[in-house]
């Protein structure tokens, strides 16, 4: 099934979806999207840049070495895995891809939602994401 599809799909079955997309932490550019309106392009491309800062800025490595030195730890994993965020108004849950560490998912809900019904089901749907790219 083609990206744009599989992540249609997907924003139907997670509850109170508004848009899912993927995105390219190591460019920062988004791979594709969907949502229930049509946000400015600038907006667009700014969320992507943020979401890649989140997973590989300089911040989020340093906090990684941090703890891999607390810890002990010798191997070098790859940085967060998953990111849920909440506003007022939304749930935002960032899943970085299995296969791919450089691909992140995104889906954003609505905040009368479920917050572990929303990460249980894009926990569900990140094969599906991962299998369309």
């Amino acid at each position: 099934m083609a990206p744009s599809q599989m992540i249609s799909k997907i924003v139907a079955s997670l509850p109170e979806c508004i848009a899912a997309g993927f995105v390219d932490v190591r460019s920062g550019m988004l791979l594709d999207m969907r949502t229930a309106d049509q946000p400015p392009a600038d907006v667009v491309d700014l969320a992507a840049a943020a979401i890649a800062d989140l997973f590989q800025g300089q911040n989020a490595l340093a906090i990684e070495a941090m703890f891999r030195k607390s810890t002990g730890e010798q191997v070098e994993p790859v940085n967060f895995r998953e990111i849920l965020m909440t506003s007022d108004n939304l749930v935002y849950v960032f899943l970085r891809s299995r296969k791919n560490s450089d691909y992140v998912a995104v889906f954003v809900c609505r905040s009368v939602t479920s917050l572990g019904m929303v990460l249980a089901k894009a926990r569900m749907a990140l094969p599906a994401f991962e299998a369309s790219i």
